[in-house]
C-alpha cells in the first residue's frame, strides 16, 4: 500500500520477468534487376491470373464460416484450382485463403474485447453525475461531454453488434488489397495520388506470386526456384499461360539474376541440401521495381531464463524506450549502474521505410553498446499498451493534453521495436529480458535520478532513472535502493550506489552500541557526569535508539545507591551511561 494525497492505493500485481523467445523465422530479400519487358509482362499475367483464382478461393472459404479443418473441403478447392494452375499453385492459394480467414477471425475477436470494454467504462462513468465522484470512478466534467459520450456509446454498441453477428456467423469482412487503400480510391488527391498512381497500387497489391518451399524439391522449392551457382530464377507457368514458357517443362526463367547478399550462407546451406525454402515476388509500383523475397523456418531453441543470466554474473543493458529517444544504462550483477547514462535519439517520421531504417540504426547502436561493455543481455519493459488502446480515450486524458498523449502512445513502436530487437541481438548472441512496466517512470525518478546526477557531469532524466528500475527488476532487485548508503564526501569519493544495512545493536555490558555506517564516533574517554546528559536504555530496543533521562532527582537517586562513580562509569552493568558532550 501507498500513500497518496491522504488516500490508500493498491499496487498492482508485478508480472514476472521472462526471456523472449528467439525468432522462428528468416526472411530476405533481393531486387530482380534488369528485367525485360517480356519478364515483366510474363510475371504481370502471372500474378493477375493466380490472384484472381486466389481471391475466388477466398470467397468460397469465407461463405463457408467457421468450422472444423475438414469440412473446409480444401482437397476438393485444390484439385479444381490444379485444373486452372498447378497442384503447387494450388496447395499456395488453399493455404494463403485459411490463413487468412483465421487471421481475419482473431481479429474480430480482439474488435469485440476492445468495444466491449469500452462501452463498460463509458457506462461507468455516465452513471456517476458530473463533476462528481463514486468511488474511484469520475463522472464527466460538464452535460455537453456528456452528451457526446452518450452518442458515442450508441455508435461503439452499433458496432458491437455488427460485429457479433460476423463472428457468429463466421464472416469477416477482407478486402484483398488493404481496406485504407480502398478508402483511397475515391479521394486520391488527398492522399497524393492520381487515379493512375492508385489503380497501380491496387493492382500491385492483388497479384500472388507466392510459392511454398518443399523439402526434397530441387534447391527447396519447385514452382520457383532459384540456382544459386550462377543467380538464375525460374517459375512454373499456369496451364493456361504454358504458351510462355522458354525453359523445359512449361518453366519461364527470368534474364536477370540476384545474390542475397544478406544472410546468403544461411541460404546457401538450404538450398544446398534441398530443404523448404518459401518465395514471393512483390512490385513496387512508387519506384517500379520487382523484389523476390526467401524466407524459411529455424530451429526453435528455449533461451536462457532470467535465473541462469542473473547465474552468469555478467552486466545487462536496460533500455527505456520513449516517443523520441531511448534511455540506456549498463548494470552490474548486483544492479549498480556502470558508465555514464547514454540517450539514443529515436526520431519515427516520414515513411515507413525511413522510420524503420532510423528504428534498426537505433537498435545496433544499443547492441554496440552491450557488447562494448559485456553484456550477456539487453533488459526493455514489455510495452504493448493494450489495454489504454482497447479501453479508448477514457484512460487517457481529456483535451488537448489528453489528444497529445494519446498520439504519443499511438506514435511508439514497442510491437515492431520488440521484434526487430529480438531478432538482431539473437543474431548478436546477445538475450532480451522483458520486465513489467509497472512505476518503472515514478520509482525510477524518486529512487535513482538524483544518486545517478551526482555520479556524471552528463544530464540525467526520470527515464534514466527508469532505465535503471527497469534493469533492477529483470535482475530481481528490489527498486529501491538499501538503507544505510554513505554522504557523498569531497576526499572519500563519490556516492555509493548501494550502502551497507545497518546492523542490531547487540547488549554489550558496560559498552556502548556497535558503530555502523552514519554512526558518529564517541571518542575513548569519558567526562564527568552530568544528569542532563544522561542517556536510557532500558532495553534493547531502546537501547538502539536511545532516550534522554530525567535531571536532578534521578541522579541523586543514582550516587545514594552507589551506581554512579565520579568519572560517570558504573562498575556492574546498568541502564545508564553518560552521553558525550558536543
Amino acid at each position: 500500500m501507498v500513500r497518496k494525497q491522504g488516500r490508500k492505493r493498491e499496487l498492482r500485481e508485478l508480472a514476472a520477468s521472462f526471456t523472449v523467445a528467439a525468432p522462428s523465422g528468416a526472411r530476405i530479400r533481393d531486387r530482380l534487376k534488369d528485367l525485360t519487358a517480356a519478364d515483366v509482362k510474363v510475371l504481370t499475367l502471372v500474378g493477375e491470373h493466380l490472384g484472381r483464382h486466389q481471391r475466388g478461393d477466398l470467397a468460397a472459404r469465407v461463405r463457408m464460416g467457421n468450422v472444423p479443418a475438414k469440412q473446409t473441403w480444401r482437397a476438393a478447392r485444390k484439385k479444381r484450382l490444379t485444373a486452372l494452375s498447378s497442384s503447387r499453385w494450388a496447395g499456395a492459394m488453399t493455404r494463403a485463403s485459411e490463413d487468412q480467414y483465421q487471421l481475419s477471425m482473431r481479429c474480430l475477436r480482439d474488435e469485440r474485447a476492445g468495444l466491449r470494454r469500452r462501452i463498460r467504462k463509458i457506462e461507468q462513468r455516465l452513471a456517476v453525475a458530473c463533476g462528481q465522484r463514486q468511488g474511484r470512478v469520475r463522472g464527466y466534467a460538464d452535460r455537453a461531454e456528456r452528451w457526446q459520450k452518450q452518442r458515442h456509446l450508441s455508435k461503439l454498441q452499433a458496432r458491437l453488434a455488427v460485429v457479433e453477428q460476423r463472428i457468429e456467423q463466421g464472416r469477416p469482412s477482407i478486402t484483398v488489397g488493404g481496406r485504407r487503400l480502398t478508402r483511397t480510391r475515391h479521394h486520391p488527391a488527398e492522399a497524393g495520388l492520381t487515379e493512375v498512381g492508385w489503380r497501380k497500387r491496387w493492382d500491385a497489391a492483388r497479384l500472388f506470386l507466392t510459392a511454398d518451399g518443399e523439402s526434397g524439391a530441387p534447391h527447396g522449392n519447385y514452382t520457383i526456384t532459384v540456382d544459386p551457382a550462377d543467380g538464375s530464377v525460374a517459375l512454373v507457368l499456369p496451364e493456361p499461360l504454358r504458351y510462355l514458357a522458354n525453359a523445359p517443362r512449361g518453366r519461364y526463367r527470368l534474364s536477370c539474376t540476384l545474390t542475397f547478399h544478406h544472410r546468403r550462407p544461411e541460404w546457401l546451406d538450404r538450398v544446398s541440401a534441398n530443404r523448404a525454402v518459401r518465395y514471393d515476388i512483390v512490385h513496387d509500383p512508387a519506384r517500379d521495381r520487382w523484389y523476390l523475397y526467401a524466407s524459411w523456418s529455424i530451429p526453435t531453441t528455449n533461451p536462457p531464463t532470467p535465473e541462469e543470466i542473473r547465474a552468469l554474473g555478467a552486466k545487462l543493458l536496460a533500455v527505456d524506450l520513449n516517443a523520441d529517444h531511448l534511455a540506456a544504462i549498463v548494470l552490474d550483477e548486483h544492479g549498480n549502474p556502470v558508465g555514464e547514462p547514454n540517450t539514443v535519439p529515436l526520431e519515427l517520421t516520414g515513411p515507413a521505410t525511413t522510420r524503420d531504417g532510423r528504428l534498426r540504426a537505433a537498435i545496433t547502436r544499443l547492441i554496440a553498446l552491450a557488447r562494448e561493455h559485456g553484456c550477456a543481455a539487453i533488459v526493455v519493459e514489455n510495452l504493448g499498451f493494450a489495454d489504454a488502446r482497447t479501453t479508448g480515450r477514457e484512460t487517457m486524458g481529456r483535451g488537448r493534453r489528453g489528444k497529445t498523449f494519446r498520439r504519443t502512445v499511438a506514435g511508439i513502436p514497442t510491437a515492431r521495436f520488440r521484434e526487430r530487437l529480438c531478432s538482431m541481438a539473437h543474431h548478436q548472441g546477445l538475450a532480451v529480458i522483458a520486465v513489467d512496466p509497472a512505476y518503472t517512470s515514478i520509482w525510477g525518478e524518486k529512487y535513482w535520478k538524483n544518486p545517478l546526477q551526482r555520479q556524471t557531469k552528463t544530464a540525467v532524466t526520470r527515464h534514466h532513472g527508469a532505465s535503471v528500475t527497469i534493469g533492477r527488476r529483470g535482475l530481481g532487485h528490489r527498486i529501491r535502493r538499501r538503507p544505510g548508503v554513505t554522504a557523498p564526501d569531497q576526499r572519500i569519493g563519490r556516492r555509493r550506489a548501494t550502502g551497507q544495512t545497518a546492523s542490531i545493536p547487540r547488549l554489550r555490558g558496560t559498552t556502548g552500541p556497535p558503530r555502523t555506517a552514519g554512526t558518529p564516533h564517541r571518542g575513548g574517554k569519558t567526562r564527568p557526569c552530568r544528569g542532563d546528559q544522561l542517556v536510557l536504555f532500558p532495553d534493547l530496543e531502546d537501547r538502539s535508539r536511545g532516550h534522554r533521562a530525567p535531571t536532578g532527582l534521578v541522579c541523586e537517586e543514582l550516587a545514594s545507591t552507589g551506581q554512579l562513580h565520579r568519572n560517570g562509569i558504573s562498575s556492574t552493568p546498568d541502564c545508564w551511561r553518560p552521553r558525550r558532550d558536543s
